[in-house]
This record gives structure tokens, C-alpha cells and sequence, in this order.
């Protein structure tokens, strides 16, 4: 186990509130990451080690996989009239879901299970199961045969290297064409 994934189990799951403490100063100061959630299932995985993530949830389920630079949290508002918070609760992540790169979610809402939020998505309102949200509070249904984002069985880092180089030579090849355009 590496010392990010140490971290986050004692964070989350020490009983010991000085130890708890000590790792989420840890996680800060080394990770630039806050994880705090009143339940969070051991099996949820954090990719590039939750950099730039702060998580405050009310639950996160299962097998939910988290990307960098996140935010789940609060969306509170104070009601001067009537002197009461409003909106008040973080979000509940349920089962299976992926949370891309940038994404928010904010307030007291509810992921569906097998949902994927897509990079940079802004939520503040219930994600239906078997969704695909983005933009701000959109979302549309998920085509349950294909991942997105993430798979277990996760694409060989060759194949990824391989077409970052195709994709290099093609925009090589059209700096070219375009400069001999001008000449």
C-alpha cells in the first residue's frame, strides 16, 4: 500500500481522532487534498492520488472513483429574514459512480448509482441512476454498454503513448502543410 492510500484509510477509518488529524494534515500538505465524510466504503478509489480534490460528503458508496481536482461539499445560504441556513447537507455518492476531472457538486444531492459526472459538470440537483451529467445540472441517460472515463480492466499505458505520438505526427504533418500554404 502506498502512502497516499495509507493516509486515506487512517483519515477516514482510524478510530483515533489524533491520528485522523495527523493524516489529513498529511494529505493536505502533501496531496493538496481534504477528505472528510461522515461515511465513505473503503473500496472507493481516488485516481492521481485526489490531487486538488476537497471531499466533504455525507456518503459515498461502493466502488465510486474519484479524479483530481474536485469538489464535493456544501451549498449552504443564510436566510437574514428568517435568520435559519438553508440547503443545508453535503452530497450522497451512490455506488459505481465516477466523478471526472474538475467536477462540483454542491449541496444536499443525491449521485445515482452507475452515474459518471462528467469533467468540469457543476450539480446542485439530483443525478438520476444510470446518468451522465455535465454542464450545470444536466444530465442524460448512460449507455450501460460502455465506461466511461474508467474500466477496471484500464487501458495498457503503451497504447495511450501510441496514439499520443500518432496525434503528434498528424498535427506536425498539418504545422507543415499550413506554413508551406503560406510560403
Amino acid at each position: 500500500m502506498n502512502m497516499f492510500d495509507r493516509l486515506v484509510k487512517i483519515n477516514c477509518f482510524s478510530r483515533y481522532n489524533t491520528l485522523k488529524k495527523a493524516a489529513g494534515n498529511l494529505l493536505e500538505k502533501f496531496y493538496g487534498c481534504e477528505i472528510n465524510c461522515t461515511e465513505i466504503d473503503p473500496s472507493v478509489r481516488f485516481a492521481h492520488h485526489a490531487r486538488g480534490c476537497t471531499v466533504i460528503a455525507s456518503k459515498i458508496c461502493e466502488n465510486v472513483v474519484i479524479f483530481q481536482n474536485v469538489t464535493i461539499g456544501s451549498n449552504l445560504r443564510y436566510d437574514k429574514v428568517r435568520k435559519e441556513w438553508e440547503n443545508v447537507g453535503n452530497p450522497i455518492i451512490c455506488k459505481n459512480a465516477v466523478i471526472a476531472d474538475g467536477a462540483k457538486i454542491l449541496g444536499p444531492v443525491i449521485i445515482g448509482e452507475n452515474s459518471v459526472v462528467a469533467a468540469g459538470a457543476i450539480i446542485t440537483k439530483d443525478i438520476p441512476a444510470n446518468s451522465i451529467a455535465y454542464g450545470v445540472n444536466r444530465f442524460r441517460p448512460k449507455n450501460n454498454n460502455c465506461d466511461l472515463i474508467f474500466n477496471t480492466n484500464m487501458i495498457n499505458h503503451q497504447k495511450i503513448i501510441e496514439a499520443n505520438n500518432k496525434l503528434i505526427e498528424k498535427f506536425n504533418g498539418e504545422q507543415r502543410n499550413a506554413t508551406d500554404t503560406v510560403s
